[in-house]
């Protein structure tokens, strides 16, 4: 039991003392650890205070660096201010200077204004008892030619008057006819010169529309298909269409006749899908007519929206772009009338930008000047005042619709886009080949020509030449003197102006010839 006892003890003991010695252990590491903390710290304390010290003398030498470029550079401005500054003064010394110079030769200009006024005083009344000696001289020299003459003063004022008179009459006549050719000198030479660049720069073709069409066949067999049981198919699609279809021995070809290009259109395409279908009869005929004229709509309408984006022409009403589209079928003097109005739109909008215009709305002008010629319904009102009423009807602004309505001088012109219009259809039509005139309208024109110059005295024969393009005049010489045929070509060139009207000009050339005949015998 003792020994048990001394054993506890032992062990208490040796564990004490081991507990003893793990506390001075660790007690001597942490030691040791705060010593090496220590030293740690103070080695980083220290570096920090050698970077600081480098950076502060790094912003000590950047600062020391910069207050020398600013100081540099205040020294430059303030080397340009003093500059400037002299060459303000220098400026002011050489304008005084200036002024003092003008100030001197203002008062010599005064001094010797001065004298030259006193000088012409001096001679004013001189002049003054020079008038008096002449008026009384002058009485004196009337009276003596009164007695002289037999003539009192007022009659021999009226024979100075009418002897002035016809002299100035014809030295206004020259004086007018050299004024009119000086302007015609310059006013057309500008206008050709804008002119011929907006035709050069406009390529348009030629075009000439019929009354009939020829729808080609593969062979002469399909003849007598279309033709049809007792006439029965033809006489369907001509009800259908309104066309006149003529079958006669040309080979692989059948004529549609109509004067409607729309109408003959249809017929066209609608055959086209009945040939190339091969049912042919009443029934399919109505219902392939049917669908023909559907298609035909919607053409016209993409044939407006083309033509409108083509122009570069914005926000037109739809109705408007159906009416254009409508064009297209349309022929004016074997024109078509889409293709005229487009030229007619690009030359306006040239000339316009030529004149400073606005381009736009001439164009706008241009394309829709001649939309009363495809009414879908038969008026009576002429087609320049129908398409107004349609623009204005559909919220096109006054310039356009003004210019629609006065390109034939059927309203009066408010807007410069007026004129520009009728130049550029006139020279739309006038195209050689554009237009193909008819016989009897045309010899009208020249009789007419000829007619007009007739009207006036002294004429003997008047010649309507170069296809209605110069009218000659041959006046005779007892009635007609030099002075009054240049007064004369004058007058008949204003009527034609006015009563005809013609594309391009008309150029009146007045001959007046004298012979004096004697035989010898």
């Amino acid at each position: 039991m003792e020994v048990s006892t001394n054993m506890i003890i032992f062990l208490a003991i040796a564990i004490l003392i081991g507990v003893g010695m793990g506390i001075f252990i660790q007690r001597r590491k942490n030691t040791i650890q705060l010593d090496d903390a220590n030293t740690e710290s103070k080695e980083i304390i220290n570096q920090a205070k050698r970077q600081a010290d480098q950076i502060k003398s790094e912003k000590i030498l950047q600062a020391k660096e910069r207050f020398i470029e600013l100081k540099s550079e205040h020294e430059k401005v303030i080397f340009q201010r003093e500059k400037k500054i002299s060459e303000v003064e220098n400026r002011l010394r050489d304008k005084e200077n200036k002024l003092n110079n003008d100030l001197d030769k203002n008062k010599n200009l005064s001094h010797s204004l001065e004298q030259k006024n006193a000088s012409i005083l001096k001679r004013l009344e001189k002049l003054d008892l020079k008038e008096k000696e002449l008026e009384a001289s002058h009485k004196i020299q009337v009276e003596k030619l009164e007695i002289i003459s037999g003539l009192s003063a007022n009659e021999a004022k009226k024979e100075l008057i009418n002897s002035l008179r016809k002299e100035a009459q014809s030295d206004a006549m020259a004086f007018v006819q050299n004024s009119l050719e000086e302007a015609k000198l310059t006013v057309e030479q500008e206008a050709k010169k804008i002119i011929i660049n907006t035709i050069q720069r406009i390529g348009t073709e030629e075009s000439i529309e019929n009354c009939v069409s020829v729808f080609n066949l593969d062979s002469d067999d399909v003849k007598g298909r279309i033709i049809g049981r007792e006439g029965r198919n033809i006489r369907a699609i001509e009800a259908a269409t309104g066309v006149e279809i003529i079958v006669d021995d040309t080979p692989e070809a059948i004529i549609l006749s109509c004067f409607d290009p729309v109408r003959r259109e249809i017929a066209r395409l609608s055959l086209h899908r009945l040939v190339t279908d091969g049912r042919i009869h009443p029934a399919r005929i109505e219902e392939v007519v049917n669908k023909t004229i559907k298609q035909i709509k919607n053409e016209i309408i993409e044939v407006g929206k083309t033509a409108v984006i083509d122009l570069g022409i914005h926000g037109l009403h739809p109705e408007l772009i159906k009416i254009v589209g409508r064009m297209k079928y349309r022929s004016s003097y074997g024109q078509n009338l889409l293709q005229h109005s487009r030229e007619v739109a690009k030359l306006c909008g040239v000339m316009a930008s030529e004149l400073g215009l606005n381009p736009k709305l001439a164009k706008r002008a241009g394309l829709l000047h001649d939309i009363g010629k495809v009414p879908e319904e038969e008026t009576e009102s002429p087609h320049a005042i129908l398409g107004m009423e349609w623009a204005e009807k559909y919220g096109e602004k006054k310039e356009v619709c003004n210019a629609i309505g006065a390109h034939h001088d059927e309203i009066e012109m408010t807007s410069l886009f007026s004129p520009i219009v009728q130049v550029c259809d006139a020279i739309s039509g006038a195209r050689p080949g554009a237009r193909r005139q008819v016989l009897d309208s045309y010899v009208q024109r020249l009789k007419d020509l000829e007619n007009i110059a007739y009207d006036f005295n002294g004429v003997n024969k008047a010649y309507a030449i170069q296809a209605g393009r110069e009218l000659r005049v041959i006046v005779e010489s007892e009635k007609v003197s030099d002075d009054q045929a240049a007064e004369l070509s004058f007058q008949i060139s204003q009527k034609i102006q006015t009563d005809m009207t013609y594309p391009g000009q008309v150029k009146v050339t007045v001959i007046r010839e004298t012979r004096s005949v004697n035989v010898a015998k």
